[in-house]
């Protein structure tokens, strides 16, 4: 049977090859990223057909047609109700159907291919005062043809609706061939226009026939998303086949192509923030401030919001935008509704005017289908009842009978959204790993949809129905409404090919659930995964799909650094979600079957460049260097290591070895030797090599305390890094003459426990023991029980010196990202690994903590560069900032990576890649600064980028400030 389907499964590839112009696969790798959506549902396709245009669509439907093979159209796979997920042929719109083919600003319209990214389209319509209404938290990545297919809707629905009135004309083709135009309006004979005869003729048959069932049917709400839109067809609604089948799954056509209305957008928003005593409170208040013309009035609770910056007094909050001609009038408007909501009992209000604070705010709200899929507790929450709405005003109740169900049931959850529509997210903690656990989150999913009837509401009001809702369609239309639903798909669908299992006959809402292949029990791992009890199945569950990790571009002003590798190369297997969903089924063992030896897995994570963006910019906190690191280790236990490993991987122990020889190895990295040696090492050809310092900083450091001890003041170890030791000595010097200037003293660690953990002295020999190591470049390549090695030896020397208190100043970024993250989870069972990781300070952080009233000398002039992406996700740039600001430094450092990231953009076969990561935000920031620009790189490797690929060099900002004070000691 097997080999019957791995026939069938290659003659329908090769059948698809030969009639489609994009690309066709069925290779495991490619299968196994369309395995799921964003959704508690995976299913997995034959094969993946990335259409070119609407030929390449129909010759990719007749051959399916020929196999007798299912079709899923797909977008950017944001959906999360599972209906972006199939066993058939999936069609990828996201590679080459995103043209934006016309936009008519006179008229309002544009003309767009179904892979367009809902950014784009309102980036050009912006450039004329327009924008598409609909704006769900996924806008960044999700496209037009998903928001159609699941009629989306957004925070901006109070205003401008959702993607249904947004819709003017569709062109589809059915999975028999047929191509419609769908529009608004009827033809000499009263049936929609735009039909090939079978079906014009069926859909006035099938309307005519139930006039009363399809006027009396329907709830009247803004948020009804549930099911088909047949009421649409009605006369007096002016026989819209586009809006009936928009919202339609991908059930009845495949959308080719759509002509959709923009709206004017105010010259100015503000954001009024009104605090509540209680979620209840806030959306009882929801619905009576829509008299006030809002754009948005979006609901949030304190368990989400946690200790955002700006907010008033409260325990829930709502997030009103009001618009205006000017930003006088639009913070008048605002100014006018808190005034009228405190009359109702809100706890304070604030009115923010400033763009990036209201960006930072937004931000948590778009990030909420991501971080409420962590309970405070840690522990997992999911989809599921992530968006069913009820009539405006009936909010308040239905939430406070919702959260009784809950507890009726043991779950929790933490509700927030669209609180003027009616239309609530959550996330709930089923348990859906287990019977039990799954025979709640059904038994649930059947009482809430009760509820939700109960008070007249739609079991969707957002997302769509998919496989988790349209089981319970009878409950919300009846059997009659729900019969003529299946009835319109027949007509459309008569093979049943398209998007089998969702809104008519659907599958169960507890089949397909994605959990159910992986492992029943953690997998043997090296590192500790503390924020997921040690379970490495539950890390890689943490990405839930919303593919943050998608962004093509950086919001303006944003400093996230995730993820650099799929900015690049625009392929979801070197987004953090793509290599995510491969590690799943590498656990999961179906498709891709060879564990921890897969070649699909490595090649994925081949292009990661652990920058560690998304253990900060993802917001279920995935951390893909980490899973790297255990990967490599588990891929190359017992076998040969790429040159690269031996390396790079190795470098502190190279660098220690050549240090007494350095000038004749600079001497002989510029003869033709260095082009064997490179290509021995499995370096890059396009990389020079850095130069060794003469002196290393160690060494310089034992010969200045031999001269002249450190006068007194407060203790501070400063790490010799490899990379400040060996390669950048100027670095450390420069350190040491600012911490000394602050009034502190800053003293290196012996290579070796000294008795009692007493302190170096100044007449001690300089040790000729290997220095220490932080072990990230063994962590980096997966070698990890050397990495394990050097953190224990590593912790015997410092942990007695750290005891009385003394911070650890590590000047390096990655370096000290690794000793507070890599070397605790790495050592978990050793007590003494949290102690050190707390120690580790930035220098910034050294001077704000430990030298508060040191002044830095005022340098009064622009800066730019690049905070370093490890420094951007573990420790954060916070004082770096407020310590720029205090020396006149003024400006922001562009976010993003470098692109050399370490060992990664030295290692054969990345060159382009790194060229291009950098080219995304560091070298277009460092071109556009003014002369006179002070161009800062904390990062060893950024500032190495930075040598080679551009004409400004980057100094740490240890070097600015030293060079300030005066020149440091020889």
């Amino acid at each position: 049977m097997a080999d019957r389907t791995e026939t069938e499964k290659r003659d329908l590839t090769k059948d698809l090859a030969a009639a489609v112009r994009g690309e066709v696969s069925s290779a495991a790798a490619d299968r196994a990223l369309m395995t799921m959506d964003a959704s508690n549902y995976r299913r997995v396709p034959r094969a993946v057909v990335a259409p070119r245009d609407a030929e390449d669509v129909a010759a990719a439907l007749r051959v399916c047609r020929e196999h007798g093979v299912p079709v899923v159209p797909r977008g950017a796979g944001t959906s999360i109700a599972g209906q972006a997920t199939g066993v058939g042929v999936v069609l990828d719109f996201t590679r080459h159907m995103r043209r934006i083919v016309s936009l008519d600003p006179a008229a309002r319209t544009a003309v767009v291919e179904p892979g367009v990214i809902l950014d784009d389209l309102r980036a050009a319509a912006g450039a004329h005062g327009l924008t598409f209404g609909p704006d769900p938290s996924t806008h960044s990545r999700c496209t037009l043809g998903g928001m159609i297919g699941n009629n989306s809707c957004g925070s901006h629905s109070v205003a401008w609706g959702t993607t249904a009135d947004s819709v003017r004309e569709l062109e589809l083709l059915t999975y028999g061939g047929e191509r419609v135009r769908a529009g608004r309006g009827t033809g000499p004979t009263g049936a929609p226009t735009g039909l090939p005869p079978r079906l014009r003729d069926g859909v006035k048959s099938l309307v005519d026939a139930e006039l009363a069932l399809l006027r009396t049917g329907y709830p009247d709400l803004p948020r009804r998303i549930s099911g088909y839109a047949l009421d649409a067809l009605l006369p007096e609604q002016g026989t819209d086949l586009a809006r009936a089948l928009t919202g339609s799954e991908g059930t009845l056509g495949v959308l080719t192509e759509a002509t959709v209305r923009l709206v004017e957008t105010p010259a100015a928003r503000v954001l009024a923030v009104l605090g509540y005593p209680d979620e209840s409170a806030a959306a009882e208040a929801a619905h009576t401030l829509l008299p006030h013309k809002p754009m948005t009035v979006e609901g949030m609770a304190a368990d989400l919001v946690g200790s955002a910056a700006g907010l008033p007094e409260g325990g829930a909050w709502l997030f009103v935008e009001m618009g205006g001609a000017s930003p006088a009038e639009a913070a008048a408007r605002a100014e006018a509704l808190c005034r009228a909501a405190a009359a109702d009992g809100t706890t304070g209000h604030a009115v923010v005017t400033d763009p990036a604070g209201q960006r930072a705010l937004w931000r948590i709200r778009e990030d909420a289908s991501g971080t409420a899929t962590r309970m405070p507790d840690g522990s997992e929450a999911w989809p599921g009842w992530e968006d069913c709405a009820v009539p405006p005003a009936r909010l308040g109740p239905y939430l406070r009978d919702f959260r009784a169900l809950l507890a009726q049931h043991g779950l929790r959850g933490t509700p927030y959204g669209h609180f003027g529509d009616g239309c609530i997210h959550i996330r709930i903690d089923f348990d859906l790993l287990t019977p039990p656990g799954i025979r709640r989150f059904r038994d649930f999913s059947h009482d809430l949809a009760d509820l939700v009837v109960a008070h007249g509401g739609s079991l969707s009001g957002e997302h769509g129905d998919g496989q988790a809702r349209a089981e319970l369609l009878p409950k919300m239309y009846g059997p009659e409404l729900v019969g003529l639903f299946g009835r319109f798909k027949d007509l459309w669908d008569p093979a049943a090919g398209l998007n089998p299992g969702m809104l008519v006959r659907p599958d169960r809402l507890d089949d397909n659930l994605r959990f159910a292949p992986l492992p029943g029990r953690p997998v043997p791992v090296e590192f500790g995964y503390p924020h997921d009890n040690g379970d490495f199945s539950a890390a890689v569950r943490r990405c839930v799909g919303v593919a943050k990790c998608r962004n093509e571009k950086t919001a303006a002003g944003s400093a996230d650094v995730m993820c650099p590798s799929f900015r690049a190369t625009g392929e979801e297997q070197h987004s953090t979600r793509g290599r995510a969903r491969l590690l799943h089924e590498m656990l999961a063992g179906e498709v891709i079957t060879d564990g921890w030896r897969s070649p699909e897995v490595h090649d994925a994570l081949d292009l990661c460049l652990s920058c560690k963006g998304c253990r900060s910019d993802c917001p279920v906190g995935v951390d893909m260097a980490t899973y790297k690191a255990e990967f490599l280790h588990h891929h190359y236990e017992g076998r040969l290591r790429p040159a690269a490993h031996y390396s790079m991987g190795r470098l502190p122990q190279w660098l220690h070895a050549a240090a007494p020889a350095a000038p004749a190895v600079n001497a002989l990295a510029r003869t033709p030797l260095a082009a064997v040696a490179k290509r021995l090492a499995g370096v890059a050809p396009e990389r020079p090599l850095p130069a060794l310092a003469t002196e290393t900083f160690t060494r310089w450091w034992w010969r200045r305390r031999r001269a002249a001890p450190p006068a007194g003041g407060r203790t501070v170890l400063l790490w010799p890094d490899t990379f400040t030791n060996h390669l950048s000595p100027q670095v450390g010097r420069a350190a040491v003459r600012v911490l000394e200037a602050a009034g502190l003293r800053p003293l290196l660690p012996p290579t070796a426990p000294l008795p009692g953990g007493a302190l170096p002295q100044p007449a001690l020999p300089r040790l000729r023991r290997p220095p220490l190591c932080c072990g990230l470049t063994y962590v980096s390549t997966g070698q990890l029980d050397r990495a394990r090695a050097v953190m224990r030896r590593t912790l015997d020397v410092l942990t007695p010196l750290l005891a009385a208190g003394r911070p650890l100043v590590v000047l390096e970024p990655s370096c000290a990202a690794a000793l507070r993250t890599d070397l605790p989870e790495l050592l978990a069972d050793d007590p003494r690994a949290p102690r050190l990781a707390a120690s580790v300070r930035t220098f910034a952080q050294t001077l704000e903590d430990f030298a508060p009233d040191w002044r830095p000398p005022r340098l009064d002039r622009p800066v730019a560069g690049q905070t370093h992406c490890h420094q951007h996700a573990v420790l954060g740039d916070a004082a770096d900032r407020r310590l720029r600001e205090r020396a006149g430094l003024t400006g922001q450092l562009s976010g993003g990576c470098c692109g050399l990231a370490g060992n990664f953009g030295f290692e054969r076969g990345h060159y382009d890649i790194s060229v291009a990561c950098a080219e995304d935000q560091l070298l277009p920031a460092v071109r556009q600064s003014a002369p006179g620009t002070e161009i800062l790189a904390d990062g060893f490797s950024c500032r190495t980028q930075l040598d080679h690929l551009g004409d400004r060099p980057g100094r740490h900002l240890a070097e600015v400030l030293a060079e300030a004070l005066g020149e440091a000691d020889a």
